[in-house]
């Protein structure tokens, strides 16, 4: 386990649902209407799912048995670990077009030597090469991630190295947080002799970076098609639809609230750091 993480201590080993249960579960919501399914676990990469006998599928083979399910058009998962990040699963990206065009695959740092000390498992560069991987066969993917800044002996050396990671990614969006201790874990027993005030410096950093390429991505967006999901009504004006594109952002356009639910082409005319807004192409409703 990451040195860091409280996690396992708290919740114990991750359990891997079979696969039947998982199927049986999604095929309901189909029923119901829903059309987007989010598959979630601690570390969702490792999941290796119980089948018929003694056989087992992981992640990819899910995602390509939850594809087959009829109403079914976008798939997403979360959290992602790098290491369990396997060649199964990339192709994945390339085989099954109701895989949303969006990662979230945290890295914590870009220096080598904190991410052994966080017991990562993996190496930048190892990092670095699943992403290239990634987007030789999704080359318009959106990568976000988690950043945990100030973990215990973090040097400017390595701060670097982090702001290094984000300017070659170029992450659409990602979290950042302030290293905390958690009682128990083996990195509360770390000596922490990085200052606060350089802390808050290095959080600042990091987010005023995070936040402008996230607007660049968004700018980027503007007068091209998006196709949506249309998930609720505006919260300020009841005329106003709120749905999601395949990168994660949500576009407010004005629309009748029988679109709840429905995928629409929206026409892309502002755009923000993460919120966009649209205007609802005539005719163009796919379901």
């Amino acid at each position: 386990y990451c040195t860091f993480c409280v996690v396992p201590f708290t919740r114990g080993e991750e359990v891997s649902r079979p696969v039947d249960s998982i199927l049986t579960e999604i095929r309901g919501l189909a029923v119901q209407g829903v059309r987007e399914v989010n598959l979630l676990g601690q570390n969702v990469n490792a999941y290796q799912g119980e089948l018929d006998g003694e056989e087992h599928a992981d992640l990819a083979l899910l995602i390509h048995y939850v594809a087959a399910i009829d109403g079914i058009d976008r798939i997403r998962f979360t959290t992602s670990h790098p290491v369990e990040f396997s060649d199964s699963l990339i192709e994945a990206f390339s085989e099954v077009p109701e895989l949303v065009n969006h990662l979230h695959l945290p890295v914590q740092s870009g220096s080598d030597r904190i991410l052994a000390m966080m017991k990562r498992g993996h190496m930048v560069l190892e990092y670095k090469d699943k992403i290239c991987q990634l987007r030789e066969v999704r080359p318009d993917i959106s990568m976000s991630s988690d950043f945990i800044i100030g973990f215990p002996d973090e040097s400017d050396a390595d701060f670097q190295a982090t702001m290094d990671l984000i300017n070659d990614i170029k992450f659409d969006h990602s979290f950042s947080f302030i290293y905390s201790a958690r009682p128990g874990t083996p990195a509360a027993a770390f000596i922490d002799s990085v200052p606060d005030d350089v802390k808050k410096q290095r959080l600042k950093t990091v987010q005023d970076r995070l936040l402008e390429l996230e607007r660049s991505h968004s700018q980027a967006m503007l007068g091209s098609t998006q196709r949506i999901l249309v998930e609720r009504v505006g919260q300020r004006d009841d005329t106003e639809m709120v749905g999601r594109t395949e990168n994660n952002r949500s576009v407010v356009f004005v629309g009748e609230h029988a679109l709840m639910g429905k995928f629409v082409d929206v026409n892309i005319t502002e755009a923000y750091s993460n919120s966009l807004r649209g205007e609802l192409l005539a005719d163009t409703i796919i379901s």
